[in-house]
């Protein structure tokens, strides 16, 4: 074997050791398990025996009873006790979607049963909202009041009002997503249930005739609704709609539709970099690349190609690779799209990668982005990496979802979980007490919400676990349904390699101590002359706040923190940090080798301020030292 041909083995074997790393630190198998019991936590309605969430109560018993219609079930939103027909639908569409294409990983999970019961939950209640052909109860409860009390789902005191949608006031997105939900629903039964699968392709049919007959905005039918899920517009709904009907009865007409209004209804013309319940664009370019790839597209080819355009650019963007028209990225590699609730486009994104990855790896096919081909497992590990940071992998270490790991969130901006169960606190709470004695109260949620994937961090990676800062701590179904489809991929991939949860964070002591399974290193004063040097402006703390093994090669998380210790304030601060072999969060890097200096946002390091920066690798930790300051 030549030197070049060992060059490249060698290189490979290191790329193969990254991949392996990149599937065996978490157990994705249990967040799974945990992200269907939110839902259980989120159901409305009678609760079923087998219900496992213990601290839930029935709720919302006598909802559209008022309107004269049964709209008893479904899920609340988020933390309030709202019934949103918008983000519940692309909930159960993106549900229904993870068993249609991984129903094997699924059912390797043992978690099926569970993950059916959870559409069900939505696709029975959207059953009884179609009450007419162009008829959809569309909203159940009113935001504004609702939000005005702090009170247990079991004790609503708040106007249950009931809003819906027909041909004087029209709904195309909802309608159209919930077509879309129940479409994919009816795929996801078919093997299950034939017959409650049909029903579900009829309600899905009528309701795509609905939304494309009456064309209109839902909240603008619905203003109730404009401070909540305000629609950016309903073409992507009927595009989205029409594919998923195509999908689940190849019937030629809704591929036609897809391709005619290609460019009236802007899914050839929108690049987008978000998918989300409000922006399905990026769905439908990648589910029609997936009839192009399989060669199904015959005379719509050309079209398709144009469709597949679009998803390359969502895909290019996620990677960074699509010649600066990115996706923006906190500092330690998450997806940020907005402030509120910023998690759940990044668990979309991801899912919606994890997906797109998987096509194109069955065809053997590869991505070609404006800077350079991307191979199928890369498109996989980035959605992987959105997946980690949620759980764990990120500079405050914490896990974002709530119960997973031993360092979550613990106070939750959610009713339920709050305050004390029924089963516990067997009086009623009103809706002034529930503020007043439950909403500003310092100690922990009394229950879990087991699941749950908070708004969490802000562009800056920072997070305040505060029960009153909503924006970074409420939990939404639009937001966990993702992670259904995405975790189930991942664990499939562990295979049996071992793969543990973060350790909690603990404050790190005053010297440095190892990881009980870490080998034993040098504390950093040893191994960096400018760690708490006399005259150094600044320390060096560091500590292991995670460990996980691939074969005989242990990996370790490291945290670093960066403390000004003099009496000046500290400007072009660049650090060199030597020995790295894995990726690094928290810094920015200098265009000179090994050298980092302070993020942008971070201008300057005041007396007694600190900064924190994390590292992954495997073997002894890096060296770090100072290179320059003002």
């Amino acid at each position: 074997m030549g030197i070049s041909s060992k060059v490249q083995l060698i290189a490979l074997l290191f790329v193969g050791l990254l991949a392996l790393e990149a599937v065996a630190n978490f157990d994705y198998g249990d967040a799974m398990d945990k992200t269907l019991l939110f839902f259980e936590a989120q159901r409305s309605g009678k609760l079923p025996p087998n219900q496992r969430v213990k601290w839930r109560g029935d709720s919302g018993l006598k909802d559209g009873f008022l309107q004269g219609v049964n709209l008893v079930g479904g899920y609340y939103d988020a933390g309030d006790h709202v019934k949103f027909g918008l983000p519940m639908a692309y909930s159960v569409t993106i549900l229904a979607w993870s068993v249609v294409d991984y129903r094997k990983e699924i059912v390797d999970l043992n978690q099926m049963e569970n993950t059916l019961a959870a559409i069900k939950w939505g696709t029975n209640y959207f059953i009884k909202a179609h009450t007419q052909p162009n008829v959809l109860w569309a909203q159940v409860g009113d935001g504004e009041s609702d939000h005005y009390c702090w009170e247990r789902a079991e004790d609503m005191t708040t106007p249950r009002a009931a809003y819906k949608l027909d041909p004087s006031h029209p709904g195309s997105d909802l309608a159209g997503e919930a077509a879309a939900a129940l479409a994919a629903a009816s795929l996801a039964f078919q093997p299950y249930d034939s017959s409650y699968s049909t029903l579900l392709l009829v309600h899905a049919k009528q309701l795509f005739s609905f939304a494309d007959t009456f064309r209109g905005l839902y909240d603008d039918s619905i203003p109730n609704a404009q401070a909540f899920y305000t629609s950016s517009g309903y073409s992507d709904e009927l595009l989205w709609a029409a594919t998923w009907l195509y999908r689940a009865t190849n019937d030629e007409h809704y591929l036609k539709y897809v391709v005619d209004n290609a460019v009236s209804l802007g899914g050839t013309g929108w690049a987008v970099r978000e998918f989300s319940w409000d922006n399905k664009y990026a769905g439908v370019q990648i589910l029609l690349t997936k009839i192009l790839l399989d060669g199904a597209g015959g005379s719509y080819t050309p079209t398709l190609k144009q469709y597949q355009a679009k998803a390359d650019y969502f895909t290019c963007a996620c990677l960074q690779k699509n010649d600066g028209y990115n996706v923006a990225l906190t500092p330690g590699g998450l997806i940020y799209v907005r402030e509120w609730n910023n998690l759940q486009y990044a668990s979309s994104a991801a899912f919606l990668l994890a997906m797109y990855s998987d096509y194109l790896s069955e065809k053997k096919a590869v991505l070609t982005c404006p800077e350079g081909q991307v191979q199928p497992f890369d498109i996989l590990s980035f959605a992987k990496s959105q997946a980690d940071y949620i759980l764990g992998k990120n500079p405050k270490a914490i896990s974002y979802l709530v119960g997973y790991g031993q360092n979550y969130p613990i106070h939750v901006h959610h009713r339920g979980a709050s305050i004390a169960p029924v089963s516990v606190l067997h009086d009623s709470v009103s809706c002034i007490e529930g503020f007043e004695t439950w909403y500003s109260r310092p100690q922990a949620n009394p229950n879990i919400i087991h699941g749950g994937l908070v708004g969490g961090p802000s562009k800056t990676d920072d997070f305040s676990d505060d029960r009153s800062n909503y924006e970074q701590t409420e939990p939404t179904i639009s937001g966990s349904a993702p992670l259904i489809g995405l975790f189930c991929k991942l664990q499939s991939l562990s295979g049996s390699y071992h793969h543990r949860s973060p350790t909690p964070y603990q404050k790190p002591p005053a010297s440095y101590h190892a990881h009980p399974s870490a080998p034993n290193h040098k504390a950093p004063e040893s191994s960096n002359p400018y760690n708490n040097a006399p005259g150094a402006p600044v320390t060096f703390l560091h500590s292991i706040i995670s460990t996980w093994k691939i074969g005989t090669t242990t990996y370790y998380q490291h945290k670093v923190v960066v403390k000004n210790t003099s009496q000046k304030p500290i400007t072009d601060l660049k650090l060199v940090v030597d020995n790295l072999s894995g990726s690094l969060w928290g810094l920015s890097p200098c265009q000179e080798k090994n050298t980092y200096e302070l993020p942008q946002w971070i201008k300057v390091l005041n007396p007694g301020s600190q900064l924190i920066f994390v590292y992954i690798q495997g073997g002894s930790q890096a060296k770090i030292s100072i290179k320059s300051y003002q």
